[in-house]
């Protein structure tokens, strides 16, 4: 299957190849070159709770996130 690069540098990726590789309005495609070839890969979606999994830590302990919390004066 071929598709034309548009002046915009936008691609039309057939609908046959969307419909076999489940790519649906809204979907994240990560690209790269490989030997001359772009190769186009499907991101996983993360789940809500992976999304925020670390996000308050980064490199304290529970105790100080609640004592933080409990007197942040």
């Amino acid at each position: 299957m071929k598709a034309k690069v548009a002046e915009r540098g936008q691609v039309t990726i057939p609908k046959a190849l969307r419909k076999r590789l489940g790519l649906t309005p809204g979907t994240i495609l990560d690209f790269e070159a490989d030997d001359g070839r772009l190769v186009a890969m499907k991101v996983q979606p993360r789940g809500p709770v992976e999304s925020v999994f670390g996000s308050l830590g980064r490199g304290r302990s529970t105790d100080d996130l609640v004592s933080e919390l409990r007197d942040p004066a």
